[in-house]
This record gives C-alpha cells, structure tokens and sequence, in this order.
C-alpha cells in the first residue's frame, strides 16, 4: 500500500523510562534537531500530536496581541 503525497508513518518503542526516540526519517522530513522542543498534545479519543514548538508561539502571540488590543479602555 502506497501512503498518500506528504502522509507518513512510522513505529517507535518506548523505552523503561518512557522515552521515544524520533526515527531519522522524520526527522530529516520534519527539520528537527537536537535540542530543539516540541510539544506532546494528547486526546483520548484521537490520540497523541507532537507538532513543534514554534507552531504555538506563533498562535500564542496572535492571541495575546489580540487581548491586548482588546484590553484598552
């Protein structure tokens, strides 16, 4: 079976301490680094995401800048 244009899947173990270790083709895919963050977002019923940190800064500050705009009497 042939996954669809820009789709991926992968397996990890996790380890004794609860670790995963991100294989080497996503991260080449995906651009991460060591050292770099991500977050672990989890949902009972869809699952676990790990997108990257940057990808809620950027919403984090839209949503402050908008609060604060806001904010003013």
């Amino acid at each position: 079976m042939t996954a669809p244009k820009g789709k991926y899947a992968w397996t990890v173990t996790v380890g004794e301490k609860g670790q995963i270790v991100i294989p080497k083709q996503a991260r080449a895919v995906f651009g991460i680094r060591p050292g770099d963050t991500l977050i672990l977002l989890g949902d009972e019923q869809r699952g676990i995401a790990i997108p990257p940190k940057s990808a809620f800064s950027d919403l984090a500050a839209a949503i402050f800048t908008d609060e604060e705009a806001t904010d003013t009497p």
